[in-house]
């Protein structure tokens, strides 16, 4: 089972972009429910269809689980190795027009996200990391016009802590009472966790659901560049939970994700003795 090289999920991901910004900017976006209550436009259907189009070609032993695909209850088997495919996160800030979604695909490997790319297409930015390096490249015209090296900075002191836009919990506010914060900044979808990579914030609490497709692409760039993602007691954060006796697969636990490692000590303890 071979898995296709990075490189060629980047063009996957902007392929996919190609077919967001199309919707994007051609009138009125229409927007449909699902089953759980969350938006689907034909962006996302028209996105994810590239994307499996294309991992049908270049791995087609390895499986897929994508995000539209499991609303319709079309989700295969999974082993040690599988990809996460959200085609359009943040369909809220898509629909706002606020620029802030993202194409994301993810390797997974024993549990954990070892490959991944995060495209932010209207705003012309790509973040991909995988085997210990990140990158961040400008994108015009759908192609790659520069690419530099990212990595996690040092915890500063009072951190910066990356936020949700669109789904700020009481939990996240009782977390953030309890720990000394330099600022919050808010931001959509999964560029929360490229803002870590890129050592432009340093924490980011998720107390509300989310799904492995959510967060999968944002873990692996952030992995990459040093940083960490662990459940809220510090323990790790693993992939393709499945038979699950509280929620349905691949619905994610409350996690906090780290720039600096250092930090996931002064948050348990912050945790332990509120």
């Amino acid at each position: 089972m071979t898995a296709p090289d990075l490189e060629a999920l980047i063009d996957l991901a902007l392929q996919a972009g190609r077919e967001i910004m199309a919707v994007y900017g051609d009138g009125p976006i229409a927007v449909a429910g699902k089953a759980d209550g969350s938006p689907v436009t034909e962006a996302d259907q028209r996105a994810e269809a590239v994307i499996l189009a294309g991992l049908r070609l270049l791995a087609p032993s390895i499986p897929v689980v994508a995000e539209e695909e499991a609303a319709a209850g079309r989700i295969p088997s999974t082993g040690e190795s599988f990809f996460l495919v959200d085609p359009l996160d943040g369909t809220k800030e898509f629909i706002a027009r606020n620029g802030e979604f993202t194409v994301n695909i993810a390797l997974i490997e024993a549990g954990v996200p070892v490959m991944g790319v995060v495209y932010a297409p209207a705003l012309g930015v790509l973040y991909a990391g995988g085997g210990g390096q990140a990158v961040v490249a400008d994108v015009v015209d759908f192609n790659l016009a520069d690419r530099r090296p990212i990595r996690v900075r040092a915890a500063p002191g009072p951190a910066v802590v990356v936020g949700s836009r669109s789904h700020a919990t009481p939990e996240t506010a009782q977390w953030l009472a309890r720990h000394e914060i330099g600022a919050l900044v808010c931001k959509g979808s999964s560029l929360k966790f490229c803002m870590l990579a890129a050592g432009e914030a340093d924490i980011y609490p998720r107390f509300g659901r989310t799904m492995e497709w959510d967060t999968a692409a944002g873990d692996a760039v952030l992995r990459a560049a040093g940083g960490i993602v662990t459940c809220p007691d510090g323990s790790p954060f693993l992939y393709n939970k499945r038979n699950q006796t509280h929620d349905v697969d691949f619905a994610n636990c409350a996690f906090i994700a780290f720039g600096d490692p250092s930090l996931v000590a002064q948050s348990a303890l912050a945790t332990a003795h509120p």
